[in-house]
């Protein structure tokens, strides 16, 4: 008996989420700015807050659907807990790989409250720190042993990083003998 009981529970939870999945349509431009940041529309297309001038000339924002498109987590919006758990704001305005130039970010974002239960945030800047020249799983993994090294190699590229990993130290030329 308990075990139908179980049963006819997780048969009503799973079709509830399968319900809510195709009632609620996620639209970048339906979206209210507390929501609209680390979004990704029903579409696949991520959603950003811009901000512009109303008619009174006051700063005003609004939920636009961006050009990048995420193939795995069409129709989502991030949680509260991950975007305080990876060191984010919900009014940001555009996307942008700037906040890894703060240490407190970045460790934030390699967090494991961040890096292991927030997918969509760590796919948005696996992607950003890609197009900057750095593996985000690599920087993470810096981040725990060498924060200050991992901000070098973050500010320097990966190529300088490399380099000087393997400098050693130069021995002073041999003394010349002239005869």
């Amino acid at each position: 008996m308990a075990s139908s009981i179980k049963l006819t529970l997780a048969l009503f939870f799973t079709c509830s989420l399968f319900l809510q999945g195709t009632l609620a349509e996620v639209v970048c431009e339906n979206l209210p700015e507390n929501l609209c940041s680390f979004a990704i529309a029903s579409s696949g297309k991520r959603c950003v807050l811009e901000n512009y001038k109303n008619e009174d000339g006051k700063l005003d924002y609004t939920c636009k659907s961006s050009e990048v498109v995420v193939e795995r987590l069409s129709g989502y919006i991030e949680s509260d807990q991950c975007i305080a758990a990876c060191g984010l704001d919900r009014t940001f305005v555009g996307i942008s790989s700037d906040a890894f130039l703060t240490q407190e970010f970045t460790t934030s974002l390699c967090s494991p409250a961040c890096y292991q239960n927030c997918p969509n945030i760590v796919d948005l800047y696996f992607n950003l720190a890609a197009g900057e020249g750095v593996y985000l799983p690599a920087l993470c993994q810096k981040q725990k042993t060498s924060p200050h090294r991992a901000m070098f190699e973050l500010l320097s590229g990966a190529a300088s990083a490399q380099a000087y990993d393997s400098m050693a130290p130069v021995p002073a030329p041999a003394p010349a003998y002239y005869y």
